[in-house]
């Protein structure tokens, strides 16, 4: 009968075979990206300072080949960023949750973030953790009152009635509102109107788009009053941006990239920090192949000189600053094969043959090699006797222009929300 501690042991392993980390994979394997971990622990001491100094910690792309683990250092990464106290969120880019649209970034940000030691939902915890007469929240609610903050007066009438308010029915409305759902002005200055507040404040119309990175500047400066270090934002599979055919939406991209990253003036997010996973053939294959960055400059410069700008600014980050994810040698193979391995023993009571490392010349995917060892050790032990034997297939990434990807933003349309 398996235990607890068992089946901690064949999650991770399932985890591992599927390449889909989960907390029990990275908590067994850990990383083997030592230069990595170096940078982002250094990243998280800075985005702590930078608070105070109204300044958005530059974030940090990591580039690696299909299957080298970048998705499990991501993983990686966010338990170190928990056990530093941030908040933290996992972000895929897809067609769902494409990288150009602020409000549905926002969305799936907040829907995926998780609180230290906690396991409700994010912004609930955090808007209960606020202390009113802390130096803390009088801090955010200065700041939010100021012009400064660049937020929409809607955020510092929900935090003035969030303080105030005890109807909990109108204070989840308040929370649903800070997490991206819409409030009606309306109702919003009935509210007001009961504590003498309502020409206080203008609740302006606000644009989607607009009110998503509002809503992204409030949050993360939410999270610090709140008590903890801040919000780190982990994005993975941004090379889907190669998909896009249309020009203009891989500039709208690449300047998201460069604005998440903390590389674009006037437009900082103080508290929160980010790092980002890309393939490492996507340099080449997109932005000298396809010669991305003549293409939009050539036809937008004239219409739009601003977007060029910011996505060159993205287009760079990507060429020239990210940090490569180090290629397995044959130590480092031999290494993860054993620590896999005991996992596997406590895993399923069973002690694999020894089984050796024949390091293939053209792979740098460790996700092949421990996929390998764990279908094998798995007939190994189901079929007694049996010697299996894999042959591997190289999976090339394809950077096809796909038009299923090419969704609007949720400004596109010129609506403006019922704020």
């Amino acid at each position: 009968m398996a235990t607890s501690g068992h089946v901690q042991k064949r999650r991770a392993i399932e985890a591992l075979r599927s390449g889909v980390p989960n907390r029990d994979a990275v908590t067994e394997l850990g990383s083997v990206q030592a230069h990595i971990e170096e940078r982002f622990a250094k990243q998280l001491e800075d985005a702590k300072d930078d608070i105070g100094n109204e300044m958005q910690t530059p974030g940090l792309l990591v580039t690696g080949g299909f299957g080298t683990g970048k998705s499990h250092l991501l993983e990686y990464l966010k338990h170190y960023a928990l056990n530093a106290n941030f908040i933290c969120s996992t972000v895929v880019i897809s067609k769902e949750t494409p990288l150009h649209d602020p409000a549905k970034i926002f969305r799936s940000a907040i829907q995926a973030a998780v609180v230290p030691a906690r396991k409700g939902f994010a912004l609930t915890e955090i808007a209960t953790a606020l202390n009113f007469n802390s130096v803390a929240f009088t801090d955010l609610f200065k700041w939010a009152n100021g012009a400064s903050a660049g937020l929409s007066s809607h955020f510092p009438a929900t935090l003035f009635l969030f303080e105030r308010e005890k109807n909990e029915e109108i204070r989840d409305q308040i929370i649903s509102f800070w997490s991206g759902d819409p409030l009606k002005v309306g109702e919003l200055r009935s509210w007001l109107r009961a504590y003498g507040e309502a020409g206080t404040y203008k609740l302006e119309r606000v644009g989607v788009r607009d009110m998503a990175l509002h809503r992204f500047r409030f949050a993360s400066r939410l999270a610090v009053a709140a008590g903890y270090s801040g919000w780190v934002l982990l994005v993975d599979e941004v090379e889907l941006i190669g998909q896009y055919p249309n020009f203009k939406t891989r500039a709208r991209s690449y300047a998201e990239l460069a604005r998440w990253a903390g590389r674009l003036e006037g437009q900082a997010f103080p508290g929160l920090t980010a790092v980002f996973a890309i393939t490492n053939t996507f340099t080449a294959e997109v932005l000298y192949d396809r010669k991305d960055e003549e293409v939009i400059r050539g036809k937008l410069w004239d219409t739009d000189s601003l977007l060029v700008s910011q996505a060159e600014r993205g287009m760079r980050l990507i060429s020239d600053g990210a940090t490569q994810l180090k290629e397995p040698d044959q130590a480092m193979i031999e290494d993860t094969r054993d620590r896999v391995q005991g996992i596997y023993v406590q895993a399923y009571g069973w002690q694999p043959p020894p089984l050796s490392v024949e390091r293939r010349p053209t792979s740098t995917r460790m996700r092949e090699y421990v996929r390998r060892w764990i279908n094998e050790w798995d007939l190994m032990r189901l079929y007694p006797g049996y010697a299996p034997d894999t042959e591997v297939f190289d999976l090339e990434i394809d950077y096809s222009e796909n038009p299923e990807l090419e969704t609007p933003t949720e400004d596109d349309s010129g609506e403006l929300p019922i704020e």
